[in-house]
């Protein structure tokens, strides 16, 4: 049953993995993210926590968790995420610095 529609990086769906029931399921998923989790939970923490905090209009929750689960190198592979919106020189910068701080 679905409760609620709020988009999780991967390091959220494995806390709620953990406090899962062993299955079959359950298993699958956590192959999946030992394959692509790229930072520790420290840290996509404290990257989301601070891109929230830069209150830019065009940056929602879905690019927030993409940035997290993606770690952008350069504005071209941050464009990628941000198909819909276009971020201007600064707004880039920001956000890059920002994930670059905390990798």
């Amino acid at each position: 049953m679905i409760l609620d529609r709020t988009p999780l990086n991967l390091n959220e769906v494995k806390e709620l993995l953990d406090e899962t029931a062993d299955s079959e399921k359950k298993i699958e998923m956590e192959v999946y993210l030992k394959k692509f989790l790229k930072t520790k939970p420290e840290s996509a923490k404290k990257i989301k926590e601070e891109l929230e905090s830069l209150d830019l209009l065009k940056v929602k929750r879905e690019h927030i968790v993409k940035v997290v689960d993606l770690l952008p190198k350069d504005a071209s592979d941050l464009n990628k995420i941000f198909i819909d919106v276009s971020l201007n020189e600064d707004e880039t910068n920001k956000i890059l610095e920002i994930v670059k701080k905390n990798k």
